[in-house]
């Protein structure tokens, strides 16, 4: 943190594990007053011998985000930053997912993120002064096959981001948005095992199969990006005076975004159609 910045307090969802852990660690070493939040909270202990704080938060639990945010208003007086990280992917078939694994998909993906920010929302307004940070994915701009209702609420987040953002920014409020690509993170371990038992036995079975294993070359250790970089341009984003609206990084993501822009819809159906046949 650099001399001129204060610390300010950070709330972080989804800070048990990969890019919310890592992100986290790097705030406070950078001294700024962090409570991390999650499920998982025997999986925070390294925050608190750093200096942070850990929260056990269920993000589709409104008795929960409710607690988190009065806890935190109580013992610091403020929320400074908001940085919404907490997910996870359900992929297969449109037609192969269940009613209850898509609600949960949105449940935590997006409303999630939706309930707490509107926690947080009125003691940033009264404090003239917040920066609530989404975590998207390049997904969100993006698409691929038997992805639909992952890629469904990362585009809903995107969208939800940029109304949030115009409607706050009287009041002094930022909002960014964070489009990660391919990071070393448990996401290919949740995603692969539940999409080839809901997809890999029907009419899908060839997609479900050739997915995996882009995903095995895509998210290998040896070539995926580490989380690191996601906590470092977080960190950066965090002490920015005039922080962008968005920010991409990480592999594939630039590239991705790039061919999105400039291709048609058919053309880009075919690109990413050749890259899991």
């Amino acid at each position: 943190m650099s001399k001129q910045t204060k610390p300010k307090v950070v709330l972080i969802t989804g800070a048990s594990a990969g890019m919310g852990k890592a992100t986290a660690l790097k705030l406070i070493r950078e001294g700024h007053i962090v409570y991390g939040a999650a499920r998982r909270v025997t999986k925070m202990s390294d925050l608190l011998a750093h200096g942070g704080h850990a929260i056990e938060l269920d993000v589709t639990n409104d008795v929960q985000i409710t607690a988190t945010v009065k806890r935190i208003v109580e013992e610091q007086g403020r929320i400074d930053v908001l940085i919404n990280n907490a997910g996870y992917s359900v992929y297969g078939s449109v037609e192969d997912v269940s009613q209850a694994d898509a609600r949960r998909q949105f449940e935590v993906n997006f409303f999630g993120t939706a309930f707490l920010t509107q926690k947080v929302l009125p003691h940033m307004r009264a404090q003239k002064f917040g920066h609530i940070i989404n975590v998207t994915s390049v997904g969100g701009k993006v698409y691929a096959p038997l992805g639909a209702w992952y890629h469904g609420t990362k585009h809903a987040l995107e969208g939800w981001s940029d109304c949030l953002r115009v409607e706050t920014q009287d009041f002094g409020i930022k909002v960014s948005v964070i489009e990660p690509g391919a990071i070393q993170t448990e996401f290919s371990d949740v995603m692969n095992q539940p999409m080839l038992e809901r997809s890999s036995n029907g009419p899908y079975e060839h997609l479900a199969k050739a997915i995996v294993k882009v995903g095995e070359s895509t998210y290998d250790g040896s070539s995926s990006t580490k989380p690191e970089l996601i906590a470092d341009l977080i960190a950066k984003v965090v002490e920015s005076r005039d922080p962008k609206t968005r920010y991409a990084a990480g592999k594939l993501a630039k590239p991705m975004l790039f061919f999105r822009k400039w291709f048609s819809d058919r053309m880009f159906d075919r690109m990413i159609l050749r890259m899991v046949n």
